[in-house]
């Protein structure tokens, strides 16, 4: 009696591991790993839209292993203007930038 307790309990626990895992929404985000810094403020780990400015267009540094995208408008809107590749420095000419 036992034995089938325990083994009832043992595909119990391996049928919710599996419902977990089907449930898990396919191809979640996840932050780009590394180091993004927007005028000297150091983002770690970023992922998201950032706000770039109003005036002045900042130097971007890209030290992540994601691409960086420059929009036109605010909130990550409007169009792509520019990319910024992982490993460079860059001025950020728009209002936002996108990064995974």
């Amino acid at each position: 009696m036992r034995t089938a307790r325990r083994a009832g309990k043992a595909l119990g626990a391996c049928a919710a591991a599996a419902l977990l895992a089907l449930a898990s929404p396919a191809g979640t985000a996840q932050a780009a790993e590394g180091l993004l810094y927007i005028d000297g403020t150091e983002h770690e780990e970023p992922s998201g839209c950032y706000p770039l400015g109003d005036f002045a267009p900042p130097k971007v540094t890209n030290l992540t292993d994601e691409t960086a995208w420059v929009w036109s408008g605010p909130n990550c809107d409007g169009e792509v203007k520019q990319e910024i590749a992982p490993g460079t420095t860059a001025i950020g000419r728009g209002r936002s930038l996108y990064i995974e």
